[in-house]
């Protein structure tokens, strides 16, 4: 008997180890002429020593392996927690899109290299319908508003909940036309949305657009869009507004 591995086993790694244990064992039963009796004797207890070594040696072994088998799932296990806290520090809970803060730090990352515009929506008549239906129909109406924000916007886009009713899309290297067509396509699949209000009623949001150009910053563009929503809201609601204002490259608003 050896300690080499059949075929299809793992390698022993104390091969060597066990090829001199058999080699000590096979010298002690060699130990039986008169005059071996205390070379035998030392022998045989250097055998045991030995096994008894090796036997806790493997175990150790063993139990470093389950260590490590249970250090890597725990890892794991934490890189997982980890990820679901930041995705909870950055997202909506009720929505699942981007929350205030990470939209400007998203909206601010994008300035320092890109134009953007910025596009602010609010829905209309939105504290009725919490009033009138309660609020999990209110949240409903809310999950239908970035449903239909979320097939409509360009893949490049960002959509941020930044407020109760209010949200703000993204969106990275567009122009003012080109940004309020996106705007104009928004407001019409909110619009045409069955949103299935008790009383039959349907849902429309306002809309605010700005542009601007690398170097400004969230809260300049975001107060211009914001400007632009608020005359949609006082033009009759269920509009779309640009503002009619255009930041300089590195110029901020005051």
């Amino acid at each position: 008997m050896t300690g080499s591995a059949t075929p299809g086993q793992a390698p022993d790694l104390f091969d060597a180890e066990t090829q001199t244990l058999l080699a000590a064992r096979t010298a002690h039963a060699a130990c039986t002429h008169p005059g071996q009796d205390a070379c035998g004797q030392a022998l045989g207890d250097l055998v045991l020593a030995y096994e008894r070594l090796l036997r806790e040696t493997r175990r150790l072994v063993r139990r470093s392996d389950r260590a490590e088998l249970e250090m890597t799932r725990m890892n794991a296990q934490l890189q997982e927690l980890a990820a679901e806290l930041e995705h909870r520090a950055n997202h909506d809970p009720l929505t699942g899109v981007l929350n205030r803060a990470a939209i400007i730090e998203l909206v601010n990352r994008h300035f320092g290299r890109e134009d953007l515009a910025l596009v602010v929506l609010d829905i209309d008549h939105f504290k009725r319908i919490n009033d009138s239906f309660g609020h999990p129909m209110g949240d409903q109406v809310i999950l239908g508003v970035v449903a239909c924000l979320q097939a409509v916007v360009p893949p490049t886009a960002h959509v941020g909940r930044v407020g109760g009713e209010e949200f703000t899309v993204v969106l990275p290297q567009q122009d003012a036309s080109a940004s309020h067509r996106v705007a104009e396509a928004l407001r019409q699949a909110i619009e045409s949305h069955p949103f299935d209000l008790p009383d039959g009623s349907g849902v429309t949001a306002s809309f605010g657009v700005c542009w601007a150009p690398a170097g400004s910053d969230f809260d300049s563009a975001y107060g211009l869009a914001d400007e632009a929503l608020y005359v949609a809201k006082r033009g009759g609601r269920n509009q779309v507004r640009v503002s009619a204002t255009a930041l300089q490259p590195f110029e901020h608003v005051v």
